[in-house]
């Protein structure tokens, strides 16, 4: 039996336990709220982020499109960026996969003796990590364009009303 056969029957358990355990990367009330609210326009944020995971989870097995990958990662990473994270717990959460996959199959990969196509299956999942790294600059580099050039314009603001300009 195969990794991806073992993944893919347990696609439901290991999303919804990968999508709690990212939850808990928030506050417990911006997670109570994230997890309780399902709709799209009421939780934006609890809606990309479901929806990307589970589309990073089938582009894993199936053949990492780096073009579906940038933009579920993007749609995730975005949000991420602006909100008060450290990079690493901003890009925590792809990491948090391969804990799920461990405790989720551990004794089938062991049974099955997966070892190797599980390191493979994590050397992809460490390979996002890089695609999200890059995604997370740009996302700062970004705002930090907007802020910069926001101060700008609020200085040339005070300094023509102060007669300076």
């Amino acid at each position: 039996m195969k990794i991806e056969h073992i993944l893919l029957e347990k696609k439901q358990v290991i999303i919804k336990k990968w999508f709690d355990l990212i939850l808990e990367t928030y506050p417990a009330e911006t997670a109570k709220f994230m997890k309780a609210q399902r709709n799209r326009f009421g939780n934006p944020v609890g809606h990309a982020i479901s929806e990307g995971i589970e589309g990073l989870f089938d582009e894993l097995l199936q053949g990492m499109d780096h073009d579906k990958i940038a933009l579920f990662l993007d749609n995730i990473i975005r949000v991420r960026a602006l909100q008060d994270f450290t990079p690493s717990k901003a890009l925590g959460f792809i990491f948090i996969l391969k804990k799920v996959i461990r405790e989720e199959l551990a004794k089938k990969i062991r049974d099955n003796k997966l070892f190797e196509e599980l390191m493979a299956f994590e050397s992809r999942v460490d390979d996002l990590a890089q695609i999200s790294f890059d995604i997370y600059m740009k996302c700062r580099e970004k705002l930090y364009k907007l802020k910069a050039s926001e101060a700008k314009k609020l200085t040339s603001i005070i300094m023509q009303r102060a007669n300076i300009i």
